[in-house]
């Protein structure tokens, strides 16, 4: 895995319609809006901030992960309107040893449905398969979000199992979890 081309400096990631880059303080509202709304976290383990300040200060948090390479979090853009945030796309659990980590999203609420993440989190995987040289991405899914899991089927993902009972996550409770993987060999062999 090569760690470097991921937290060496921050990674702009542009597709032809999808442009994913650092989420800075004058995105605050965008965030707020995604973060304010509980309808986005209804399939998370994320708790909805109500608060603008504590939305505020988790902006300087997704630094502070980033810089201690534990996790990174790109702000979703189109092409066409570079500074409008839609969404976040997070790669998370990196493990060199196994080549492998966890990917997240989430959007605000009036931009599902236009295929977004499909198109992020295809981009986002080029990236982590073609130049970070990761094997493995995985992304664990509450089993009544039928959405996500479309996101990862399109973009090649394997549903590999149940995992019962798995995780606690916040406002959740003990939780089951799909869990669906993508390796570097079944990239590869896709024909597009």
């Amino acid at each position: 895995m090569n760690i470097e081309a991921a937290f060496g400096s921050f990674p702009v990631l542009k597709s032809e319609v999808i442009l994913l880059k650092k989420i800075e303080l004058l995105h605050v509202d965008e965030v707020f809006e995604i973060y304010d709304n509980d309808n986005v976290f209804t399939y998370c383990g994320i708790i909805p901030k109500h608060n603008k300040n504590t939305v505020q200060n988790m902006i300087g948090h997704f630094e502070r992960d980033y810089l201690k390479r534990t996790r990174m979090k790109w702000g979703i853009f189109a092409v066409q309107e570079p500074d409008r945030l839609l969404g976040i796309i997070e790669a998370f659990d990196w493990n060199s040893k196994v080549g492998s980590l966890s990917v997240g999203y989430f959007l605000a609420e009036r931009h599902y449905g236009q295929g977004i993440a499909t198109a992020a989190l295809k981009r986002l995987i080029s990236f982590l398969l073609e130049e970070v040289h990761v094997n493995r991405i995985q992304a664990e899914v509450m089993p009544s979000n039928e959405a996500s899991k479309k996101v990862l089927l399109k973009n090649g993902f394997v549903k590999e199992g149940l995992l019962r009972q798995a995780a606690v996550w916040s406002g959740k409770g003990i939780v089951d979890l799909e869990i669906y993987g993508l390796l570097k060999a079944d990239y590869g062999n896709r024909s597009s």
